[in-house]
């Protein structure tokens, strides 16, 4: 008799109330769905992304040896004078060599700190759009917005800089002078001249170093959840 009411009472249930879909239940082997994200959580993300980014990037780089003693980005010696470097060392000047390279990555290094507020001012001019595209672009997608915004800003506010930096040591005076002698001759071989711009060089394998430096951050915080340090970051960088 019992058996029967249990019975009775289950078929109520099914018949008055509704068959329930069992294919609808939540099983243990669900999938949990990504976040949602709003349009604001993405430019948050984002922006919050970028900010480490760029202050780790500046912190490491714009400090003694921040260049020289990183291989990544260390500034050579101009690799089109390079038979220029040979003739110095066979010449015994090793040391003027030395020098030379290290007051190139000084100068880098001190150009660097003029970096900040220009990166900080493209960040929050973010549309929503750019937001997006970078947020599905993948590794180097935000690096490559910087690259965009800021590029022509840092040569700008980086040149000044460097040329401080080298006049200080008379980098320049030096270095002219040799490589105009330098493309006279080779006028005559038939040779390929040199660019005897150091200032200009130095800026541009600044920047370039300096954004390796914030594509690496980017794709750190892209790739490893130990590296996002805060809620809006774990939830944007969660849902990719």
């Amino acid at each position: 008799m019992k058996k029967i009411l249990i019975l009775l009472f289950i078929g109520s249930i099914l018949f008055g109330c509704g068959v329930v879909d069992i294919s609808s239940l939540p099983t243990g082997n669900s999938t949990p769905t990504k976040p949602q994200l709003t349009n604001d959580e993405v430019i948050k993300g984002l922006k919050e992304a970028l900010t480490i980014g760029i202050q780790n990037s500046v912190d490491s780089s714009s400090v003694l040896d921040g260049f020289l003693k990183n291989p990544a980005i260390r500034l050579p010696f101009p690799p089109d004078a390079i038979k220029v470097k040979e003739k110095a060392i066979n010449l015994g000047m090793q040391g003027q060599v030395d020098k030379f390279e290290t007051t190139l990555n000084r100068a880098a290094e001190e150009a660097v700190k003029e970096a900040l507020p220009i990166f900080k001012n493209a960040i929050l001019n973010m549309s929503i759009q750019d937001g997006f595209a970078i947020l599905k672009g993948g590794n180097g997608a935000a690096t490559k917005f910087l690259k965009d915004k800021t590029s022509d800003s840092l040569a700008v506010a980086f040149l000044p800089k460097v040329k401080n930096a080298t006049s200080k040591v008379q980098l320049t005076s030096y270095w002219n002078p040799i490589i105009t002698k330098y493309n006279a001759a080779v006028t005559l071989t038939g040779g390929e001249k040199i660019n005897p711009d150091l200032d200009a060089y130095v800026t541009q394998l600044a920047i370039q170093g300096l954004f390796k430096l914030v594509e690496k951050e980017e794709n750190k915080i892209r790739k490893d959840p130990g590296a996002r340090v805060t809620d809006i970051l774990m939830k944007v960088f969660s849902s990719i």
